[in-house]
């Protein structure tokens, strides 16, 4: 089977609030981005002076926003806001230390849509092109 390939990507920049252990909020905005050359994945690029990029499984963001998942370096779960929106918490964790995100549920369940038009749930797999991947791992 030929995989399908596609230029498109998706990139959507939302407006997110850092939380420090300490409960302190700040804004600051994050660009959602999804390629199906590399489908099962999905990054937040934080841009601020030097933009920070995390990758991670499509599927926390997907599951996160109905119920609390994910193991190792990134949590997800649905929360209420201080003011009772709707909103995804997603915790990153590195050996420099961890930070929580609190995410408008809109804005992600959207972002959530865009990627699964693109690349439904369960075909992932027809997208990549495992020869080129090898390929490049072996250069």
């Amino acid at each position: 089977m030929t995989p399908q390939r596609t230029t498109l990507t998706a990139r959507d920049t939302a407006q997110m609030h850092l939380i420090d252990s300490e409960g302190n909020r700040g804004a600051v905005a994050v660009e959602m981005g999804y390629d199906p050359a590399d489908p099962f994945a999905m990054s937040f690029t934080f841009m601020t002076s030097t933009p920070v990029t995390w990758t991670f499984a499509r599927d926390l963001i997907a599951t996160g926003i109905y119920e609390p998942t994910g193991e190792g370096d990134v949590h997800v779960w649905p929360c209420l806001s201080t003011n009772g929106c709707a909103v995804v918490i997603v915790e990153l964790s590195s050996n420099d230390g961890s930070i929580m995100i609190e995410c408008g549920l809109r804005e992600i369940a959207a972002f959530v849509r865009r990627m699964h038009t693109m690349v439904a749930p369960g075909t992932e797999a027809d997208h990549l092109n495992l020869d080129q991947e090898l390929a490049r791992l072996f250069a």
